[in-house]
Protein backbone atom coordinates (compact mmCIF):
# COMPACT_ATOMS: atom_id res chain seq x y z
CA UNK A 1 0.00 0.00 0.00
CA UNK A 2 1.49 3.32 -0.56
CA UNK A 3 3.08 5.41 1.91
CA UNK A 4 1.06 8.92 3.34
CA UNK A 5 4.29 10.52 2.19
CA UNK A 6 3.07 10.87 -1.41
CA UNK A 7 0.63 13.40 -0.30
CA UNK A 8 1.86 17.10 -1.82
CA UNK A 9 3.58 19.64 0.31
CA UNK A 10 0.59 21.53 0.92
CA UNK A 11 -2.36 19.67 -1.21
CA UNK A 12 -5.44 18.75 0.70
CA UNK A 13 -7.47 15.52 0.64
CA UNK A 14 -11.34 16.29 -0.23
CA UNK A 15 -13.64 18.28 2.42
CA UNK A 16 -16.25 15.28 3.15
CA UNK A 17 -18.39 17.35 1.23
CA UNK A 18 -16.62 17.92 -1.62
CA UNK A 19 -17.82 15.03 -3.56
CA UNK A 20 -21.16 16.31 -3.17
CA UNK A 21 -20.27 19.69 -4.20
CA UNK A 22 -18.97 18.75 -7.58
CA UNK A 23 -20.71 16.64 -9.28
CA UNK A 24 -19.69 13.24 -11.02
CA UNK A 25 -19.91 11.43 -13.76
CA UNK A 26 -19.68 7.29 -13.51
CA UNK A 27 -16.87 6.32 -11.41
CA UNK A 28 -13.89 5.58 -14.05
CA UNK A 29 -12.15 2.47 -14.39
CA UNK A 30 -9.04 3.87 -12.14
CA UNK A 31 -11.27 4.32 -9.57
CA UNK A 32 -11.81 0.71 -9.20
CA UNK A 33 -7.91 -0.02 -8.22
CA UNK A 34 -7.43 -0.50 -4.54
CA UNK A 35 -7.50 2.03 -2.04
CA UNK A 36 -4.63 4.62 -2.12
CA UNK A 37 -3.55 5.54 1.55
CA UNK A 38 -3.68 9.41 1.25
CA UNK A 39 -2.32 11.26 4.19
CA UNK A 40 -4.01 13.71 6.35
CA UNK A 41 -3.63 17.50 4.69
CA UNK A 42 -5.11 21.06 5.44
CA UNK A 43 -8.67 21.59 6.12
CA UNK A 44 -10.38 24.33 3.87
CA UNK A 45 -9.23 27.72 5.35
CA UNK A 46 -5.89 26.54 7.62
CA UNK A 47 -3.57 26.19 4.11
CA UNK A 48 -0.25 27.87 4.51
CA UNK A 49 0.77 31.56 3.23
CA UNK A 50 2.43 32.75 1.12
CA UNK A 51 5.10 33.36 3.84
CA UNK A 52 5.09 29.66 4.81
CA UNK A 53 5.50 28.53 1.00
CA UNK A 54 8.63 27.76 -1.01
CA UNK A 55 9.54 30.40 -3.63
CA UNK A 56 9.43 28.09 -6.64
CA UNK A 57 10.75 29.89 -9.80
CA UNK A 58 10.61 27.01 -12.09
CA UNK A 59 6.69 24.95 -12.34
CA UNK A 60 6.11 22.98 -9.71
CA UNK A 61 5.89 19.50 -10.04
CA UNK A 62 2.01 18.58 -10.01
CA UNK A 63 2.57 14.72 -8.59
CA UNK A 64 3.75 16.22 -5.50
CA UNK A 65 6.22 15.34 -2.57
CA UNK A 66 6.85 16.00 1.37
CA UNK A 67 10.59 16.25 2.13
CA UNK A 68 11.24 19.78 3.66
CA UNK A 69 13.70 20.14 0.35
CA UNK A 70 11.02 19.11 -1.96
CA UNK A 71 10.92 22.54 -4.05
CA UNK A 72 14.51 22.37 -4.29
CA UNK A 73 14.53 18.88 -5.43
CA UNK A 74 11.67 19.69 -7.75
CA UNK A 75 13.60 22.57 -9.26
CA UNK A 76 17.03 20.73 -8.98
CA UNK A 77 15.08 18.03 -10.91
CA UNK A 78 15.34 15.18 -8.39
CA UNK A 79 11.65 14.94 -7.14
CA UNK A 80 11.51 13.10 -4.23
CA UNK A 81 8.20 11.91 -2.82
CA UNK A 82 5.79 11.99 -5.46
CA UNK A 83 3.00 9.85 -6.54
CA UNK A 84 4.41 6.80 -8.06
CA UNK A 85 0.89 5.44 -9.71
CA UNK A 86 -2.42 6.56 -11.93
CA UNK A 87 -4.46 5.37 -8.61
CA UNK A 88 -2.55 7.25 -6.14
CA UNK A 89 -3.28 9.97 -8.69
CA UNK A 90 -6.80 9.74 -8.92
CA UNK A 91 -7.34 8.81 -5.38
CA UNK A 92 -5.05 11.19 -3.30
CA UNK A 93 -3.44 13.48 -5.89
CA UNK A 94 -6.02 14.63 -7.79
CA UNK A 95 -8.47 15.97 -5.23
CA UNK A 96 -5.58 17.43 -3.23
CA UNK A 97 -5.21 19.69 -6.25
CA UNK A 98 -8.90 20.44 -6.36
CA UNK A 99 -9.17 21.24 -3.13
CA UNK A 100 -5.75 22.98 -2.84
CA UNK A 101 -6.89 25.44 -5.57
CA UNK A 102 -10.21 26.37 -4.22
CA UNK A 103 -8.19 27.58 -1.28
CA UNK A 104 -5.99 29.40 -3.25
CA UNK A 105 -7.65 30.66 -6.02
CA UNK A 106 -11.21 30.08 -6.72
CA UNK A 107 -13.35 29.96 -3.66
CA UNK A 108 -15.14 26.99 -2.51
CA UNK A 109 -17.63 25.75 -4.82
CA UNK A 110 -21.03 25.46 -3.29
CA UNK A 111 -22.48 22.55 -1.80
CA UNK A 112 -24.69 21.20 -5.21
CA UNK A 113 -26.53 18.30 -3.03
CA UNK A 114 -28.02 21.53 -1.10
CA UNK A 115 -29.44 22.43 -4.12
CA UNK A 116 -32.94 22.30 -6.20
CA UNK A 117 -33.06 23.23 -10.00
CA UNK A 118 -35.94 23.66 -11.98
CA UNK A 119 -36.01 23.97 -15.20
CA UNK A 120 -38.80 24.96 -18.20
CA UNK A 121 -38.30 24.85 -21.80
CA UNK A 122 -40.27 27.28 -24.43
CA UNK A 123 -39.14 26.81 -27.80
CA UNK A 124 -35.52 27.49 -27.93
CA UNK A 125 -35.42 29.43 -24.17
CA UNK A 126 -34.73 26.92 -21.10
CA UNK A 127 -35.46 28.98 -18.03
CA UNK A 128 -33.53 28.06 -14.73
CA UNK A 129 -34.42 28.61 -11.06
CA UNK A 130 -31.73 26.96 -8.55
CA UNK A 131 -32.59 27.10 -4.85
CA UNK A 132 -30.59 26.38 -1.71
CA UNK A 133 -31.05 27.91 2.12
CA UNK A 134 -34.35 29.29 1.15
CA UNK A 135 -32.47 31.74 -1.23
CA UNK A 136 -33.47 31.41 -5.00
CA UNK A 137 -31.36 32.44 -8.24
CA UNK A 138 -33.12 32.62 -11.94
CA UNK A 139 -31.40 33.07 -15.37
CA UNK A 140 -32.07 31.46 -18.78
CA UNK A 141 -30.14 29.72 -21.43
CA UNK A 142 -30.64 29.37 -25.31
CA UNK A 143 -30.20 26.20 -27.96
CA UNK A 144 -29.12 26.23 -31.22
CA UNK A 145 -30.44 22.28 -32.62
CA UNK A 146 -28.87 20.80 -35.27
CA UNK A 147 -30.69 18.04 -37.72
CA UNK A 148 -29.49 15.17 -35.97
CA UNK A 149 -30.29 14.14 -32.61
CA UNK A 150 -29.35 13.20 -29.70
CA UNK A 151 -26.57 15.18 -30.42
CA UNK A 152 -23.83 16.46 -28.11
CA UNK A 153 -23.42 20.18 -27.11
CA UNK A 154 -20.76 22.68 -26.48
CA UNK A 155 -22.04 25.10 -24.07
CA UNK A 156 -20.75 28.15 -24.30
CA UNK A 157 -20.84 32.15 -22.71
CA UNK A 158 -19.74 34.90 -24.92
CA UNK A 159 -20.81 33.98 -28.21
CA UNK A 160 -18.84 31.33 -30.58
CA UNK A 161 -18.38 30.57 -34.19
CA UNK A 162 -21.91 28.35 -34.39
CA UNK A 163 -22.52 27.04 -37.78
CA UNK A 164 -19.78 24.96 -38.39
CA UNK A 165 -20.65 23.04 -34.98
CA UNK A 166 -24.57 22.55 -36.25
CA UNK A 167 -23.10 21.65 -39.47
CA UNK A 168 -20.99 19.46 -37.70
CA UNK A 169 -23.83 17.88 -35.55
CA UNK A 170 -22.99 19.40 -32.30
CA UNK A 171 -25.95 21.62 -31.02
CA UNK A 172 -24.56 25.09 -29.24
CA UNK A 173 -25.95 26.16 -25.95
CA UNK A 174 -25.62 29.83 -24.81
CA UNK A 175 -26.22 31.65 -21.54
CA UNK A 176 -26.06 35.72 -20.41
CA UNK A 177 -23.16 34.75 -17.96
CA UNK A 178 -23.95 38.26 -16.57
CA UNK A 179 -27.61 37.11 -15.25
CA UNK A 180 -25.64 34.81 -13.13
CA UNK A 181 -22.83 36.95 -11.92
CA UNK A 182 -21.75 40.59 -13.08
CA UNK A 183 -18.18 40.90 -14.18
CA UNK A 184 -17.52 43.00 -11.27
CA UNK A 185 -17.52 43.65 -7.14
CA UNK A 186 -21.55 43.64 -7.84
CA UNK A 187 -23.65 41.15 -6.38
CA UNK A 188 -26.02 40.94 -8.46
CA UNK A 189 -27.36 37.82 -10.59
CA UNK A 190 -28.71 34.21 -9.48
CA UNK A 191 -25.71 33.11 -7.99
CA UNK A 192 -25.05 36.06 -5.67
CA UNK A 193 -29.01 35.95 -5.32
CA UNK A 194 -27.76 32.51 -3.55
CA UNK A 195 -24.65 33.13 -2.25
CA UNK A 196 -23.35 36.49 -1.35
CA UNK A 197 -21.43 36.97 1.56
CA UNK A 198 -18.87 33.70 0.32
CA UNK A 199 -14.97 34.61 -0.72
CA UNK A 200 -15.74 32.92 -4.02
CA UNK A 201 -14.58 34.62 -7.52
CA UNK A 202 -16.84 35.45 -10.56
CA UNK A 203 -15.03 32.73 -12.80
CA UNK A 204 -16.50 30.20 -10.20
CA UNK A 205 -19.65 31.43 -9.94
CA UNK A 206 -19.65 31.66 -14.04
CA UNK A 207 -18.43 27.96 -13.71
CA UNK A 208 -21.80 27.04 -11.51
CA UNK A 209 -23.50 28.87 -14.16
CA UNK A 210 -22.26 26.03 -17.22
CA UNK A 211 -23.18 23.58 -14.31
CA UNK A 212 -26.53 24.58 -13.64
CA UNK A 213 -27.10 25.06 -17.20
CA UNK A 214 -26.14 21.33 -18.18
CA UNK A 215 -28.94 20.63 -14.97
CA UNK A 216 -31.25 22.16 -17.40
CA UNK A 217 -30.60 20.78 -20.02
CA UNK A 218 -31.06 16.86 -18.64
CA UNK A 219 -34.21 17.95 -17.38
CA UNK A 220 -35.88 19.71 -20.43
CA UNK A 221 -33.65 18.82 -23.96
CA UNK A 222 -34.11 15.23 -24.56
CA UNK A 223 -32.22 17.01 -28.41
CA UNK A 224 -29.04 16.80 -26.88
CA UNK A 225 -26.51 13.89 -24.86
CA UNK A 226 -25.62 14.75 -21.72
CA UNK A 227 -22.75 12.45 -21.69
CA UNK A 228 -21.13 14.10 -24.37
CA UNK A 229 -20.26 17.89 -23.03
CA UNK A 230 -18.18 20.89 -23.81
CA UNK A 231 -17.56 23.83 -22.12
CA UNK A 232 -16.07 27.25 -23.85
CA UNK A 233 -15.66 31.03 -23.49
CA UNK A 234 -12.72 33.30 -24.27
CA UNK A 235 -10.22 35.41 -22.83
CA UNK A 236 -11.65 36.12 -19.11
CA UNK A 237 -15.23 33.25 -20.14
CA UNK A 238 -11.68 31.32 -20.95
CA UNK A 239 -10.88 31.30 -17.32
CA UNK A 240 -14.38 30.40 -16.50
CA UNK A 241 -14.68 27.31 -18.59
CA UNK A 242 -11.45 26.20 -17.68
CA UNK A 243 -13.29 26.41 -13.85
CA UNK A 244 -16.61 24.76 -15.42
CA UNK A 245 -14.20 21.86 -16.88
CA UNK A 246 -12.21 21.28 -13.86
CA UNK A 247 -14.94 21.18 -11.42
CA UNK A 248 -17.34 18.98 -13.04
CA UNK A 249 -16.56 15.63 -13.93
CA UNK A 250 -19.69 15.69 -16.45
CA UNK A 251 -17.86 17.97 -18.70
CA UNK A 252 -16.10 16.17 -21.12
CA UNK A 253 -14.12 18.33 -23.07
CA UNK A 254 -13.00 22.01 -21.52
CA UNK A 255 -12.31 24.36 -24.45
CA UNK A 256 -10.46 27.44 -22.68
CA UNK A 257 -9.83 29.89 -25.58
CA UNK A 258 -7.38 32.60 -25.41
CA UNK A 259 -7.74 32.73 -21.25
CA UNK A 260 -4.48 33.84 -20.51
CA UNK A 261 -3.42 34.49 -16.56
CA UNK A 262 -5.74 32.81 -13.99
CA UNK A 263 -6.63 30.23 -16.77
CA UNK A 264 -3.98 28.65 -18.46
CA UNK A 265 -1.62 31.61 -19.20
CA UNK A 266 1.39 30.99 -16.26
CA UNK A 267 1.95 32.97 -13.52
CA UNK A 268 5.72 32.16 -13.88
CA UNK A 269 7.20 32.80 -17.22
CA UNK A 270 4.89 35.26 -17.96
CA UNK A 271 6.71 37.88 -20.51
CA UNK A 272 7.28 35.65 -23.34
CA UNK A 273 4.64 37.25 -25.49
CA UNK A 274 1.24 39.11 -25.37
CA UNK A 275 1.33 42.03 -22.86
CA UNK A 276 3.15 40.53 -20.38
CA UNK A 277 -0.04 39.35 -18.31
CA UNK A 278 0.79 38.65 -14.65
CA UNK A 279 -1.43 37.96 -11.34
CA UNK A 280 -0.31 41.14 -10.58
CA UNK A 281 -1.91 43.46 -13.21
CA UNK A 282 -5.13 40.98 -13.75
CA UNK A 283 -5.54 40.98 -9.87
CA UNK A 284 -6.12 44.79 -10.26
CA UNK A 285 -7.71 44.98 -13.09
CA UNK A 286 -10.07 42.38 -12.20
CA UNK A 287 -9.72 41.37 -8.88
CA UNK A 288 -13.39 40.04 -8.57
CA UNK A 289 -12.21 36.96 -10.97
CA UNK A 290 -10.64 35.06 -8.06
CA UNK A 291 -10.80 34.88 -3.98
CA UNK A 292 -9.29 37.10 -1.77
CA UNK A 293 -6.57 34.41 -1.14
CA UNK A 294 -5.09 34.77 -4.44
CA UNK A 295 -4.83 38.39 -4.16
CA UNK A 296 -2.12 37.96 -0.77
CA UNK A 297 0.08 36.39 -3.48
CA UNK A 298 0.41 39.64 -5.47
CA UNK A 299 4.03 40.26 -5.72
CA UNK A 300 4.60 36.48 -4.66
CA UNK A 301 3.44 34.41 -7.45
CA UNK A 302 6.59 32.38 -7.12
CA UNK A 303 5.10 31.18 -3.61
CA UNK A 304 2.05 29.83 -4.99
CA UNK A 305 2.10 26.05 -5.11
CA UNK A 306 0.76 25.67 -8.19
CA UNK A 307 0.58 26.98 -12.02
CA UNK A 308 -1.52 26.80 -15.00
CA UNK A 309 0.04 23.38 -16.03
CA UNK A 310 -1.29 21.90 -12.54
CA UNK A 311 -4.74 23.12 -13.33
CA UNK A 312 -5.07 21.42 -16.75
CA UNK A 313 -3.57 18.25 -15.46
CA UNK A 314 -6.28 18.07 -12.61
CA UNK A 315 -8.90 17.96 -15.60
CA UNK A 316 -7.18 14.62 -16.90
CA UNK A 317 -8.62 11.86 -17.82
CA UNK A 318 -10.84 13.91 -19.33
CA UNK A 319 -10.28 16.14 -22.34
CA UNK A 320 -9.03 19.34 -22.75
CA UNK A 321 -7.80 21.23 -25.91
CA UNK A 322 -6.15 24.55 -25.50
CA UNK A 323 -6.45 27.48 -27.79
CA UNK A 324 -4.01 30.72 -28.54
CA UNK A 325 -3.38 32.56 -30.84
CA UNK A 326 -0.03 33.83 -32.36
CA UNK A 327 -0.96 37.76 -32.56
CA UNK A 328 -2.72 37.60 -29.46
CA UNK A 329 -1.87 41.34 -28.05
CA UNK A 330 -3.13 40.46 -24.57
CA UNK A 331 -2.45 36.70 -23.05
CA UNK A 332 1.04 34.91 -23.41
CA UNK A 333 0.14 32.38 -25.92
CA UNK A 334 3.78 31.35 -26.14
CA UNK A 335 3.80 30.85 -22.17
CA UNK A 336 0.79 28.52 -22.69
CA UNK A 337 2.02 26.82 -25.84
CA UNK A 338 5.60 26.04 -24.51
CA UNK A 339 5.32 25.62 -21.11
CA UNK A 340 1.87 24.60 -19.85
CA UNK A 341 0.72 22.71 -22.44
CA UNK A 342 3.63 20.51 -22.45
CA UNK A 343 3.96 20.49 -18.76
CA UNK A 344 0.61 19.18 -18.73
CA UNK A 345 0.55 16.65 -21.34
CA UNK A 346 3.00 14.79 -19.19
CA UNK A 347 0.81 14.11 -17.20
CA UNK A 348 -1.85 13.26 -19.09
CA UNK A 349 0.89 11.00 -20.75
CA UNK A 350 2.22 9.05 -17.63
CA UNK A 351 -1.98 8.34 -17.03
CA UNK A 352 -2.33 6.98 -20.29
CA UNK A 353 -4.51 9.70 -21.90
CA UNK A 354 -2.09 11.80 -23.97
CA UNK A 355 -4.72 11.97 -26.86
CA UNK A 356 -7.18 13.54 -24.60
CA UNK A 357 -5.00 16.82 -24.20
CA UNK A 358 -4.67 19.36 -27.04
CA UNK A 359 -3.18 22.86 -28.06
CA UNK A 360 -4.23 24.75 -31.23
CA UNK A 361 -1.31 27.01 -32.40
CA UNK A 362 -3.43 29.59 -34.85
CA UNK A 363 -2.94 32.74 -36.71
CA UNK A 364 -4.78 36.15 -36.04
CA UNK A 365 -5.41 37.52 -32.31
CA UNK A 366 -7.31 37.60 -28.87
CA UNK A 367 -10.82 36.17 -29.35
CA UNK A 368 -10.33 35.36 -33.10
CA UNK A 369 -13.92 33.24 -34.03
CA UNK A 370 -11.14 31.39 -36.21
CA UNK A 371 -9.88 29.78 -32.76
CA UNK A 372 -13.26 27.77 -32.57
CA UNK A 373 -12.90 26.63 -36.25
CA UNK A 374 -9.39 25.46 -35.70
CA UNK A 375 -10.21 23.49 -32.44
CA UNK A 376 -13.39 22.01 -34.19
CA UNK A 377 -11.77 18.59 -35.54
CA UNK A 378 -10.36 17.84 -31.94
CA UNK A 379 -13.92 18.73 -30.88
CA UNK A 380 -15.61 16.33 -33.13
CA UNK A 381 -12.93 13.13 -31.94
CA UNK A 382 -13.79 13.84 -28.59
CA UNK A 383 -17.45 14.41 -28.57
CA UNK A 384 -18.02 12.37 -31.63
CA UNK A 385 -15.59 9.98 -31.86
CA UNK A 386 -14.77 10.91 -35.66
CA UNK A 387 -10.98 10.06 -37.07
CA UNK A 388 -9.26 13.13 -37.25
CA UNK A 389 -5.75 14.33 -39.46
CA UNK A 390 -5.02 17.61 -37.49
CA UNK A 391 -1.71 17.46 -35.03
CA UNK A 392 -2.55 19.08 -31.70
CA UNK A 393 1.18 18.50 -30.82
CA UNK A 394 2.51 21.11 -33.42
CA UNK A 395 3.17 24.29 -31.54
CA UNK A 396 3.87 26.20 -34.72
CA UNK A 397 5.79 28.66 -34.88
CA UNK A 398 6.96 28.85 -31.40
CA UNK A 399 8.54 25.68 -31.73
CA UNK A 400 9.33 23.08 -29.71
CA UNK A 401 8.32 22.87 -25.37
CA UNK A 402 10.64 24.65 -23.05
CA UNK A 403 11.51 21.88 -21.03
CA UNK A 404 13.66 23.75 -18.54
CA UNK A 405 10.57 25.40 -17.09
CA UNK A 406 9.52 22.18 -15.54
CA UNK A 407 12.98 19.97 -14.36
CA UNK A 408 10.92 17.74 -12.82
CA UNK A 409 9.61 15.77 -15.81
CA UNK A 410 12.84 13.65 -15.73
CA UNK A 411 11.57 12.36 -12.48
CA UNK A 412 7.82 11.34 -13.88
CA UNK A 413 7.12 7.70 -13.88
CA UNK A 414 7.09 5.35 -17.02
CA UNK A 415 3.70 5.06 -17.98
CA UNK A 416 2.21 2.04 -17.16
Amino acid sequence: MPSPKYAAIIGAVALPWLGAAIPAAPAPVEAAAPAAECAPVPSAGSYPTWEKLPKQTTLPDPEGGTSPSFASDVMAGLGKNRVQTPEEWYQCRQPEILQMLQEYQYGYYPDHSLETVKATRSGNTVNIEVTAGGKTGKFSATLALPSVKPAPVVINIGGMSNQPYLQAGIAVVGFDYTRVAPDSNGKTGAFWDIYNGRDIGVLTAWAWGFHRVLDALNQTVPEIDPTRVGVTGCSRLGKAALAAGLLDKRITLTMPMSSGVQGLGPYRYHGLSGQDETLENSKSGAGWWTDKTLGTFVNHAENLPYDAHTIAAAIAPRALVIDQGTGDQFTNSKGTSVIVYPAAKLVYDWLGVGDQIAMSVRGGGHCDMSGFDSVLPFVTKILQNQTITKDYNNLGSYGSPMTTTYPWATAVPKAA
